[in-house]
């Protein structure tokens, strides 16, 4: 991800599966929906839309406020500035594949539930690079090794509650829908108050 093609790529790649998303999406309010349409392409309101990525940057406050506490802000690692463009693909693609395709749905709660905190287990142990260092050549596993510090804790956690929450702004009881419209508003808006904080803590390159 170092690259800034790379990034270019990732992040059109996630423009182009949006918009497969909203054509499917108009295909359902037209009354002709596509049989093999992506998950979640319905509509969602305005409202739960905002609630969802206020949440998720609630969620990014939480996590600055404990490492501060924890007293490891200044172990983060420094993102070039590119790197928002993966950072709002990332929004798009994950959740696709992971609220959208990776959830149990139409077995039960208990299966609904199960797979959900399965899937976000997942989905927070994936992301390997935010709590591991660097192997030393020949070590490790993909070239990282497991830390087991506060901060490696710390951010492992908040992985988990942040697509907890991810799952529950689209299956909540309450929200019959189902759009993933909110999915990607909150992982977006969670990426985004990540990005502003580095900003603003000196953990971003802009040249």
């Amino acid at each position: 991800m170092d690259s800034p093609l790379i990034n270019i790529l990732l992040f059109a790649g996630a423009i182009y599966l949006f918009k497969i998303w909203l054509d499917d999406l108009k295909s359902q309010k037209t009354g002709s929906p596509n049989p093999k349409a992506l998950p979640g392409a319905y509509a969602s309101s305005i409202k739960w839309v905002i609630i969802a990525a206020i949440g998720a940057v609630g969620i990014t406050l939480v996590e600055t406020a404990g490492e501060i506490q924890l007293g490891v802000s200044d172990e983060q690692s420094t993102i070039p500035a590119y790197f928002i463009l993966a950072m709002i693909g990332a929004g798009i693609i994950e959740e696709v594949v992971f609220r959208g395709y990776l959830v149990i749905e139409n077995k039960g709660k208990i299966f609904l539930v199960t797979s959900i905190i399965g899937f976000s287990l997942l989905f927070s142990l994936g992301h390997y690079q935010y709590y591991t260092t660097e192997a030393a050549e020949g070590a490790g596993i993909m070239g990282y090794t497991f830390q087991f510090e506060a901060k490696s804790l710390w951010t492992l956690l908040l992985l988990f509650i942040n697509s907890l929450w991810f799952y529950s702004v689209r299956f909540l009881p309450f929200y019959p829908t189902r759009s993933l419209a909110p999915c990607f508003a909150a992982h977006i808006a969670s990426n985004l108050s990540v990005f502003v904080i580095k900003a603003i803590q000196g953990h971003v390159t802009w040249f």
